[in-house]
């Protein structure tokens, strides 16, 4: 099985220990932790259409309104001005243009190891793996409700690949009850990765109870864990123009204690969202801004991140279909808006497929590349998802990093140094019709030039064949297993480890926490 690539240079540094340097431990040395985006942005419309549509989404918010269903959230819009009738909430451009003033244009979030912080603006690049799923499915065990193991399981693989810098709520461990499964994801994290996590966002209840088991396990207090964000959560509004009461809370609560909230409206081009791109992008941005609006009412100056996950819907089931070509255009449109507001932003790669094959591997990258080109600050779902969400899967999220690692490897560059053009250790050394197998330059650089596949099989026919004629699924089975063959790491403490129990005990002996509706 391949090794995956470590390390922690800046990535516009790379270095290569080559032979000369290391004798036969050449190590290739790159960096997946903070990423830059290198690829030309794209856009799908004008100047002038981008305008009109950030224009009109104001006037949605003025004229048609926002239902909001948390009467504290339609206190807060109601102190700065905005008119309720109701539930609807009316919100005038200037309370958006002012909240739009105070969000951040940068945000530095603080990992466990400060070699996995990120910095979230435009022009950074970072990635989470498929997430949210009720099941898990591998070619072991089958498709299935997703378990206590599968989070635990691909909560090691995510921590294992670099390429991934964030955390994902991967698959609901529905063996654990609902008022009890905070307790068990925020653990998992705590001990099995340093990197940045993921909260739920699930009534105040819950949401107090993981940033008190992030605290414990950091070792920060009130103060420090208000001053930076140390998590984040995803808050989904309720398409069309509606913020339900976890997620208006949620924003509310993130936004009080200095935490990251990306907020995604899920909007279905011919479902719940208009037809066109034009006219899903204008509902998506509207929904967008009044979500924001209201974490920046609540804390000036909150860490909020703008998102989309705009798609279509297939017009003969009604399923939704990801990697479509409006699927890549709505991604660029809304990275027209993003620029347009100056915000950090996440969009979405992800399949429809049922199975990881050549159609989950088209739509993933298809979606992957509108993200890339319109300049994504996070993109969500960039590995393992299937059947549109409903499951992730063990042996995609091996397929999918490939592909990942590639894209980081871009990020790095290339570069044409007296060194790399080699005149004296490779052009001069070989005579025309030659090769260059043994030119000085390639004897000192073959271990570490090139990047090394986890699952990709190049060699011939012949050989592939001697070793047991695997294709890329069977591949990625035989890696993912060997990842958690190894022994887990504990992130934690033993002092920290017994605090963050027994406070999870105390808890759970007091009934928990059951999710808010």
């Amino acid at each position: 099985m391949a090794t995956q690539i470590e390390g922690a240079k800046p990535h516009n540094n790379r270095k290569r220990r080559t032979q000369s340097q290391a004798g036969a431990a050449a190590v290739r040395e790159t960096n997946y932790r903070q990423l830059r985006n290198p690829f030309p942005l794209m856009s799908v419309f004008s100047e002038d259409e981008a305008a009109n549509i950030h224009d009109t989404a104001l006037r949605m918010l003025e004229e048609l309104g926002m239902k909001v269903l948390l009467p504290e959230a339609r206190r807060i819009y109601a102190a700065a001005g905005a008119r309720i009738e109701g539930d609807m909430v009316f919100i005038g451009r200037g309370i958006v243009q002012s909240a739009l003033h105070t969000a951040p244009k940068s945000i530095h979030c603080h990992a466990a190891a400060p070699d996995r912080d990120i910095v979230l603006e435009l022009g950074a690049l970072a990635f989470q793996p498929g997430a949210g799923a009720p099941n898990a499915t591998d070619l072991k065990r089958g498709r299935r409700p997703g378990s206590a193991t599968d989070f635990e399981e691909f909560t090691r693989l995510a921590h294992h690949f670099d390429v991934f810098q964030m955390m994902s709520p991967s698959v609901e461990p529905q063996n654990i009850p609902t008022h009890l499964r905070h307790y068990f994801t925020v653990k998992t994290q705590m001990t099995q990765t340093d990197k940045f996590p993921f909260l739920f966002a699930r009534g105040t209840p819950q949401t107090l109870d993981n940033f008190e088991m992030l605290k414990i396990a950091r070792g920060l207090d009130d103060d420090a864990f208000r001053s930076a964000a140390h998590a984040y959560t995803i808050i989904n509004t309720n398409s069309p123009r509606c913020l339900d009461n976890p997620m208006a809370q949620g924003l509310i609560d993130f936004a009080r204690h200095g935490q990251l909230s990306i907020v995604t409206p899920f909007t279905l081009m011919g479902a719940m969202a208009p037809i066109t791109v034009a006219g899903a992008i204008t509902l998506s941005h509207a929904e967008c801004l009044a979500a924001i609006t209201l974490t920046q009412l609540a804390n000036p100056g909150a860490p909020v991140c703008y998102g989309t996950f705009t798609s279509n819907v297939d017009m003969k089931s009604g399923a939704p279909a990801l990697g479509t070509p409006s699927h890549f255009q709505a991604s660029l449109a809304a990275g027209q808006m993003a620029r347009l507001l100056g915000l950090p932003w996440r969009s979405a790669a992800g399949s429809a497929s049922n199975v990881n094959d050549v159609q989950a591997a088209n739509e993933n990258q298809m979606g992957l590349w509108g993200c890339l080109l319109a300049g994504a600050s996070v993109i969500i779902h960039s590995a393992g998802w299937l059947e549109g969400g409903l499951s992730v899967s063990y042996e995609k999220i091996i397929t999918d990093v490939e592909v990942l690692n590639m894209v980081a490897e871009l990020c790095a560059g290339a570069t044409a140094g007296v060194a790399d053009i080699g005149f004296i250790t490779a052009l001069s050394q070989v005579a025309p019709s030659g090769h260059f197998f043994a030119a000085p330059q390639t004897m000192d650089r073959y271990k570490t030039e090139f990047y090394p596949p986890i699952v990709h099989d190049y060699a011939n026919y012949g050989t592939w064949t001697e070793r047991g004629a695997q294709d890329a699924n069977q591949r990625a089975t035989r890696v993912w297993e060997g990842i958690l063959a190894q022994n887990a790491q504990m992130m934690l403490s033993p002092d920290r480890m017994d605090e963050l129990q027994t406070f999870i005990d105390k808890r759970t002996a007091e009934g928990g926490a059951p999710p808010e509706s």
